[in-house]
């Protein structure tokens, strides 16, 4: 039999959680982020799921091209628009949107030669301070393209640094409102955290959501909110079983290093997965899982194939007890990416991206 690691992605949740992007801004339209194949959980077995989206947003040009060939019509944006002047002869090929952020991206539009206008994004750095143009260089930008047969319709997009956090989105909307309020186009401002968090506030303007994070059931404000609080569920579960487990007096050690030692007598499982399975290395004792849908932790280093568990809250728990390394386990229990990525000192973005190639992945 194979290894008995597997990663499940949810197409209800997904379906699910793009909708609660549409509650939170009803009068928009929504990019389902499909980025990083589609943060990990694959854009294929995502596809179905998530067509219900306006539009798809994403980086890789080959990325879209699979988006064409599953016979999406609609819109694809390249959230960071093209990256040398002969990509726009795709973006020609397969009508993409494209983000236009620098110079030289105006430059390369300029000397395209092209039948049909390009539709572009031009974005504005209002203060996260990575892409898009300053804003007192942005109208000049504008007005650059605005004059250009290669273009066929402008939007304005920019994105926020602090929306998941107490700063907030404030100062920067400041920024955006006095560099663009008389600009005409569409405008798209929101990521998730700013989608869940600040639509409600007066002056954002939402012509289009882009909702990453939060369609695959990762919660950008974790540990402030959690996934039940927003009304979102897990995108993918990581489960395996349990394969050899050890009784333990006290005294004994656990894994490389000996970086756990048993406080007295217990006994502890070995679960098939490891830092080669993209489970983080770095996760300390103590990180939250599931053995048979119980709420226990891992002891000791991970090592590539390999983890430890505690079974003491799992007496029962023996060889091929099913473990969830996250996601949706036994009778209905849950336990959130993010919960695990904070544990492990990362994010839950990471996790989902980080799966290897070599766990067999299904849509379930």
């Amino acid at each position: 039999m194979p290894r008995p690691i597997e990663a499940l992605v949810h197409a209800e949740s997904l379906s699910h959680n793009l909708g609660r992007a549409r509650a939170c801004a009803p009068d928009a339209r929504v990019w389902a982020v499909v980025k990083a194949n589609a943060y990990g959980h694959g854009i294929e077995r995502a596809f179905e799921a998530l067509r219900g989206a306006d539009g798809f947003a994403l980086l890789d040009l080959a990325e879209a091209e699979r988006l064409r060939a599953l016979d999406w019509r609609g819109p694809i944006l390249l959230l960071e628009g093209v990256f040398e002047p002969r990509d726009l002869e795709l973006c020609s090929r397969l009508n993409l949107w494209h983000v236009i952020h620098c110079t030289e991206q105006i430059d390369w539009l300029a000397a395209h030669k092209t039948h049909a206008p390009h539709r572009v994004f031009l974005k504005m750095n209002s203060g996260m301070n990575r892409l898009g143009f300053q804003p007192q260089a942005l109208r000049a930008a504008w007005a650059r393209l605005n004059a250009l047969p290669q273009v066929d319709e402008i939007s304005l997009v920019t994105h926020f640094s602090d929306a998941d956090g107490p700063r907030g989105i404030a100062h920067q909307m400041a920024a955006w409102e006095a560099t663009t309020h008389d600009l005409p186009g569409e405008r798209s401002l929101a990521n998730s955290a700013a989608t869940l968090r600040h639509l409600s506030a007066a002056g954002v303007r939402a012509d289009w959501v882009r909702a990453g994070i939060l369609t695959y059931g990762g919660v950008p404000d974790f540990p402030e909110h959690d996934a039940a609080f927003w009304d979102l569920r897990p995108g993918m579960t990581l489960r395996s079983r349990l394969i050899a487990t050890q009784n333990l007096v006290a005294g004994d050690t656990v894994g490389y290093g000996s970086t756990f030692t048993a406080p007295a007598p217990m006994r502890v499982g070995v679960v098939a997965c490891g830092y080669a399975d993209g489970y983080p290395r770095h996760a300390p004792t103590g990180t939250p899982i599931l053995v048979d849908g119980v709420r226990t932790t891992t002891v000791g280093r991970v090592s590539m194939d390999m983890l430890a568990v505690d079974l003491t809250p799992v007496p029962h728990a023996g060889l091929g007890t099913e473990v969830t390394l996250w996601g949706c386990g036994p009778r209905g229990r849950v336990l959130g990416i993010d919960e695990v990525a904070r544990a492990a000192g990362t994010i839950g973005y990471e996790l989902m991206c980080a799966v290897a190639p070599r766990v067999p992945m299904s849509l379930v």
